[in-house]
């Protein structure tokens, strides 16, 4: 009797051992990021035009998890997708934080549209984007049997976004995006990995929130003027600050204007844009120079000087 009791319990071990390494894997972690999406590039619809020059600057941290890490991280993710977007030509950020430093803008890690039109001004930007992470969260959740173990982890955060148009210093767009992202680890009668914190797990959610809303970021941010600079003048010839990267053509026609007057928050007393200057004259593209410049003829107009600026023809 006390045989056939070892061998029926020998056989319920090997039944259940068998169960739990056919109906579950004996290592598995899942990502759950929410509805597939389109890649960017086949969201863009029918833009030929040049690229535009944007700002990032870092995301702003008012949750209490991952501080130092979690805004850097937002703009690095969102950075991501526009530059797969090949819409726009990024400027770095550190040149941007940089310049907010030397300026003293954005001083408590926010950006206003005030200091965000001089950055703009100051880097040849035509859009800042600049955003906060307003909510973050992880949960560790677990199921524990015996033979069968389970550990769940699941983040989620909340993204808040802005852009703003530096020639006016108006908020063009304003959104946010929840995400979510979870994953799973599976220990079946001692075999498999019981997983510690995963660190990614904060990078898959603020790339489900920022999928949320990058389609319409996009589009606000196409819908911005481009414009380029005059950067040098030798005689009939032009120099631009914008050329082939930027999908500038040979033959394209600029039309010139100058920088119209400073216009200061009456309050603040910060530049929030310029009024619209005079057109000067026109110019052809002939050829192209360094990384990313343009040289031109004059075609009409003249008094032209550096730092005016050009535009294409309505």
């Amino acid at each position: 009797m006390r045989k056939r009791g070892v061998l029926k319990f020998i056989l319920q071990v090997v039944t259940i051992s068998f169960v739990f390494t056919n109906c579950a894997t004996t290592y598995r972690e899942t990502g759950v990021p929410g509805p597939a999406q389109e890649p960017v590039q086949g969201r863009i619809q029918n833009y030929t035009g040049p690229k535009k020059r944007v700002c990032i600057v870092d995301f702003v941290n008012k949750s209490e998890y991952g501080q130092g890490r979690l805004g850097r991280a937002a703009s690095d993710e969102l950075a991501t997708e526009l530059f797969k977007s090949g819409a726009f030509i990024l400027v770095e950020r550190e040149k941007m934080q940089q310049l907010l430093n030397e300026q003293s803008l954005g001083q408590t890690g926010a950006v206003n549209p005030a200091t965000a039109a001089k950055a703009g001004e100051l880097l040849g930007c035509g859009a800042i984007v600049t955003g906060s992470i307003s909510q973050f969260g992880v949960k560790v959740l677990g199921t524990d049997y015996g033979v069968y173990k389970q550990k769940v982890q699941k983040a989620d955060c909340t993204v808040d976004v802005r852009v703003v148009d530096t020639s006016t210093g108006q908020v063009l767009f304003a959104d946010s995006g929840k995400g979510e992202y979870e994953k799973k680890a599976t220990q079946v009668l001692g075999m498999g990995q019981y997983a510690g914190y995963d660190e990614t797990l904060g990078q898959e959610a603020l790339r489900a929130a920022i999928t949320k809303f990058i389609d319409n970021l996009i589009q606000q941010l196409q819908s911005v003027e481009w414009s380029g600079r005059i950067a040098g003048i030798q005689g009939n010839r032009v120099y631009v600050n914008a050329g082939q990267k930027t999908g500038l053509k040979i033959g394209d026609a600029l039309i010139v204007t100058s920088l119209g007057e400073e216009i200061r928050d009456p309050q603040t007393g910060l530049v929030i844009g310029r009024a619209p200057g005079p057109v000067l004259g026109r110019l052809r593209i002939i050829g192209f120079f360094g990384d990313d410049g343009s040289v031109a003829t004059v075609e009409s107009g003249g008094g032209f000087k550096i730092g005016d600026q050009v535009k294409l023809p309505q």
